[in-house]
């Protein structure tokens, strides 16, 4: 595991060449919105922690570095497992928090373990992707709801409490960080918790089993509401994370837009049925197996469709980037409407360049209730297709864009130079030798 450098990147340009189809198979590991908070859950116990089917990304080794910092302990045991230890935890000092906040988004969630083990924490601004704004707001208020009070000042803002006491609280919106925040705050907390409109995606329950296997009470009802019974301490956890969803989608999407086929070993069905049905009807081709997913192009041709993001179980933000890089192929107009992140279709400008026709509207296309119809926000995109891809020099701006850049640029004639591939290294691991693997032209 790659530590110490957590902002280091191997690679900061790509050049491609499409037009090829990419064939082979690629192999998952543990979710890039899986592992990092895990890792901030074992610095609620003294005890050892061991996590198991661990990534080398970025966001891995930014998280590695941070428990380090606070006095833990990180090893890698042997290849992609972790061993972690906070039994020498200390207070997060200010010149801690600056150095790891701007990096991540993970930092603010350790607000939750470090008021239970020491009744103050540092409040960070939250790094990550540029997409649309991520206050810090649902965050805080959360822990307030807890019994935290907040304190600011001179622009350090910090938080503290006797004992976090178990209240109802209800989320203005199901977000993932906010869920993730209350959750690692109340199993610690007097009393009980019960989270309303709280997020469900996979990745919030496999948090959630690590936590009940450290002795945590966590309920989960099917309206959205999670129920915690505070405990006094929990014990050491050994996990297997589970495999990425997001980046199976990536790779499906892959194979489609190249006309390939990607057997992407570790893939799970169920982690993944609503992007299933949608790559189905617009004309890819699945086949579950035991050992992961086979991706294709069931036909010549790709169809249309209209689609709106949401928070699981539906149609979710992160894989509507490589999904549009395959409605750039499909005959007919399609229509997506962005509900969760305001600035998501950042990307679009590159893809036209590259020869797609995408029009961008600040209008809710789409029949889902959403945050930014009145917000001037440009959240509605109309592709019109079929239309042939050519190479050309982009700037990747966030993970998930970046990823689609790949794929648009080995969907492309000619070939692409792709800047900022460090970025893509938050979520993908080996990225270079995958696309090597598939059979993606890459010129050294």
């Amino acid at each position: 595991m790659t530590t110490g450098a957590a902002t280091a990147r191997k690679v900061e340009t790509m050049i491609l060449r499409g037009g090829k189809p990419l064939e082979g198979e690629v192999a998952l590991r543990g979710a890039k919105n899986a592992l990092p908070k895990i890792m901030v859950a074992s610095l609620l116990t003294g005890e050892k922690c061991t996590l198991r089917n661990v990534s080398q990304i970025v966001d891995v080794a930014i998280v590695s570095d941070m428990i380090r910092a606070l006095g833990g302990e990180v090893r890698e045991v042997e290849p992609g497992v972790l061993e972690m230890c906070a039994a020498d935890l200390q207070p997060m000092e200010r010149e801690v928090l600056r150095e790891f906040s701007g990096k991540s988004r993970i930092p603010i969630l350790t607000c939750g373990p470090l008021l239970a083990r020491f009744g103050a924490a540092p409040v960070p601004s939250l790094g990550g992707c540029r997409i649309g704004t991520r206050p810090v707001d649902f965050h805080i208020r959360a822990l307030e709801d807890l019994g935290a009070t907040l304190h600011d000042e001179m622009h350090d803002a910090y938080l503290t409490c006797e004992r976090l006491q178990g209240n109802k609280i209800r989320l203005e919106y199901p977000s993932v960080g906010a869920t993730e925040q209350v959750i690692l705050a109340a199993v610690r907390a007097e009393g009980v918790t019960e989270l309303s409109n709280a997020a469900m995606e996979p990745e919030i329950m496999d948090l959630i089993m690590v936590l009940q296997k450290m002795g945590a009470i966590i309920s989960v009802d099917v309206d959205r509401v999670i129920t915690i019974v505070g405990v006094r301490s929990l014990r050491g956890f050994d996990h297997t994370a589970m495999p990425d969803r997001l980046e199976a989608a990536s790779w499906a999407c892959a194979a489609i837009a190249t006309n390939g086929r990607i057997f992407v070993r570790n893939a799970k069905q169920f982690h993944m049925m609503t992007f299933l049905n949608r790559y189905r009807q617009i004309g890819g081709d699945f086949r579950v197996m035991n050992e992961g997913i086979e991706f294709w192009r069931a036909g010549e041709r790709l169809r249309s469709t209209a689609l709106e993001t949401d928070v699981h179980p539906g149609f979710t933000t992160d894989y509507q980037q490589p999904f549009v890089i395959a409605l750039t192929q499909a005959e007919g107009i399609s229509i997506v409407h962005e509900t969760v992140y305001e600035q998501r279709f950042g990307y679009v400008e590159a893809l036209n360049r590259m020869g797609a026709k995408i029009q961008l509207y600040r209008e809710c296309l789409g029949g889902l209730r959403c945050r930014f119809g009145q917000r001037n926000y440009k959240h509605s995109a109309v592709i019109v297709g079929p239309t042939p891809l050519h190479g050309a020099e982009i700037e990747i701006p966030d993970l998930r864009a970046g990823f689609s850049y790949v794929i648009a640029a080995l969907a492309a004639e000619g070939a692409s130079t792709l800047t900022n591939t460090g970025l893509i290294e938050r979520g993908y691991e080996n990225l270079m030798e995958k696309l090597k693997g598939l059979g993606a032209e890459i010129v050294e």
